[in-house]
């Protein structure tokens, strides 16, 4: 097994694998059920009749099925468990001792989009083991609006020690008839990938479209054996009744316990959410007295978390140092990152407990509250030690994955311009207001006419928002008003507008909103913010307008002078290139926004920014 001793890593020299009598252990092979032969090795072992690679020993081991803590070795034949036993009862070629600590699960994301930590599959390895996270259950529909199947294969592969699994993005792009996006999949390559081992379930489907297209691919989830997870946008009744009868499985919207309540009811797993733009934990977990039987179908989602929130507050740690401190029990707080999650997913004969034939996928934990690791590992080898990575990010980044940012050769401000009816000098006008994150609530102002054109007020903390299409240079662009940025000055801009990863621009006018334009053009993507014909702050993002090439420390210190450059532009949101990214969502409340134009999301339909008299 790997040569460990309490103090030696395991991965040394190369990351991608862990050295055993000799050979290497590749990391790639993270989907795979034990073969006949580990089968029969797993056996050995655990009958005494073979020592174990690998013993850790004298742990407090954690039960997540039980609950209990005992004392406890782990013997480790090759990447999988073969047995948990009384201290001394096997043997061992290599012995590592975990005295004084708890062992525990590595953690499970049960849903996440790896392109919003602005960070490639690799670089977020890096930042996520050390925090006790190796699995990974991710929505490409963002790399999948770029790069097609192609974008798929590469943000599910990574060399580093991080298992990702595929919630198969349900529809590429979401609202085909609402936006043009920059990739289209076809029903038949959903099917193709709801078959492959590493997809776990459908990913997030728009709440709203009950179309025949949908029931299609919810369909072929089910037929698959595979989850098909849901995106409740917080609705209630008949319109939730006939979401989840669809066959969608599970929310990462409900933001009480009552909305909790009602779901599970209904048959339906909870992520809870903490990202960078919502955090519903103290509201669901807050009484955790109340939860009873509930408890059992809670898991941890970060959904959109940017790098520096991950960095700073943590990830599916932070998940359950904050249940902790709610007052959930510790180990029914990791048994929601852990069992719950794997068990909803129908992953948990590979990851999930410590428990015999499972991966050997554990941490160590000084203390069971803190949540802080001192050792992580993967498959048997040891890959983060004191808070630090056993293994380096060596992922190739494809060349189409840059240079891709499409404007059109005449684009112009005429493409932003909001034409007034003739004659007219007030309009009554939609507005986007927003509110808790990034859902928007209509409201209807009577705003100025200047020069023929609805014009932008700083003072009523009214500003232009644009979605400009960046994939097929068409110069296609949707325009509307937004209410609640705080934006005195200037535009800024970011090209991984949700969901098909166009160019979103706010701007006070539309001179800055142009300069904004061409600052993105010039980068090749990423964010930016302009003001009186300077470029304040940029973000680079080379790789596919979504992602750093840089490391995280690099990202993360890009990020917090750029969203302070926004601040000092009068903007009061937090996180607000991530926000902003949300903006045209058309799957949340009440409005959404895309290049082709304003949606009305109830109706799924297009409507217009000036109200027709």
């Amino acid at each position: 097994m790997c040569p460990v001793s309490s103090n030696i890593a395991c991965c040394e020299k190369k990351h991608k694998t862990c050295r055993k009598e000799g050979r290497e252990v590749n990391f790639e092979n993270r989907y795979a059920p034990p073969t006949t032969e580990e089968l029969m090795e797993l056996r050995a072992v655990a009958g005494g009749k073979k020592p174990a690679d690998l013993i850790i020993k004298d742990g407090q081991v954690l039960f997540v099925h039980t609950g209990e803590v005992q004392k406890m070795d782990i013997a480790i034949c090759g990447r999988h468990i073969a047995a948990v036993t009384p201290p001394g009862a096997l043997s061992a070629k290599q012995v590592y001792s975990a005295a004084g600590q708890y062992v525990v699960p590595n953690f499970i994301e049960s849903h996440f989009h790896i392109e919003y930590s602005m960070l490639t599959p690799g670089e977020l390895a890096q930042l996520l083991a050390p925090k006790g996270t190796t699995t990974v259950l991710a929505d490409p529909n963002c790399i999948a609006n770029i790069w097609g199947l192609s974008g798929i294969e590469y943000i599910r592969t990574t060399k580093a020690p991080l298992r990702i699994f595929l919630q198969v993005s349900s529809s590429v792009p979401r609202t085909p008839g609402l936006e043009l996006g920059g990739y289209r999949l076809s029903s038949e390559d959903i099917g193709s990938l709801l078959r492959q081992p590493y997809a776990v379930s459908l990913g997030e489907s728009v709440p709203y479209d009950l179309s025949h297209d949908a029931a299609e691919v919810l369909s072929l989830a089910l037929q698959a054996g595979k989850r098909a997870t849901g995106h409740t946008a917080r609705l209630e009744n008949e319109p939730l009744w006939a979401y989840l009868a669809g066959g969608v499985c599970d929310d990462h919207n409900a933001a009480t316990l009552e909305e909790v309540k009602a779901r599970v009811r209904l048959g339906a797993g909870i992520a809870i959410q903490s990202g960078s733009m919502s955090n519903y934990l103290a509201d669901i977990l807050g009484k955790p007295e109340e939860l009873g039987s509930t408890a059992y179908h809670l898991f941890f989602s970060a959904d959109d978390k940017h790098v520096g929130d991950l960095h700073k507050e943590g990830h599916i740690d932070h998940h359950v140092r904050s249940a902790i401190a709610l007052g959930v029990d510790p180990a029914l707080a990791i048994r929601m990152a852990t069992l719950n999650a794997a068990s909803h997913f129908r992953i948990d004969h590979l990851v999930g407990s410590i428990t015999p034939s499972r991966l050997a996928d554990f941490m160590l934990l000084p203390d069971l509250k803190e949540i802080s690791p001192s050792a992580v590992f993967v498959g048997g080898c040891k890959v983060a030690e004191n808070h630090q990575p056993l293994f380096k990010n060596e992922d190739p980044i494809p060349e189409d994955l840059r240079h891709t940012i499409h404007l059109g050769s005449d684009f112009s401000k005429k493409n932003f311009r909001i034409e007034a009816p003739a004659g007219k000098t007030t309009v009554k006008a939609r507005v986007a207001q927003l509110y808790d994150g990034y859902y928007k609530r209509l409201l209807i102002k009577e705003l100025p006419v200047v020069n023929g054109a609805v014009e932008t007020d700083v003072s009523k903390d009214l500003a232009k928002v644009v979605v400009v299409d960046r994939h097929l240079g068409t110069g296609s662009v949707g325009t509307a008003l937004i209410e609640g940025t705080g934006l005195t000055r200037g535009a800024i801009a970011a090209t991984n507008n949700c969901e098909n990863q166009n160019l979103v621009v706010i701007g006070t006018s539309d001179d800055e909103i142009m300069h904004a334009i061409r600052t993105i053009e010039q980068i090749g993507g990423g964010y930016v913010a302009v003001a009186d014909g300077q470029v304040l702050g940029q973000l680079p993002l080379a790789v596919g307008g979504v992602m750093s090439e840089l490391d995280w420390k690099t990202v993360d210190r890009q990020l917090q002078e750029i969203n302070q450059v926004a601040a000092d532009m009068g903007c009061r949101i937090h996180s607000p290139f991530l926000i902003m990214a949300f903006i045209g969502l058309a799957g949340v409340p009440d409005l959404g926004l895309t290049e082709k134009g304003l949606i009305d999301v109830a109706t799924q339909t297009f409507t217009d920014v000036i109200v027709k008299e």
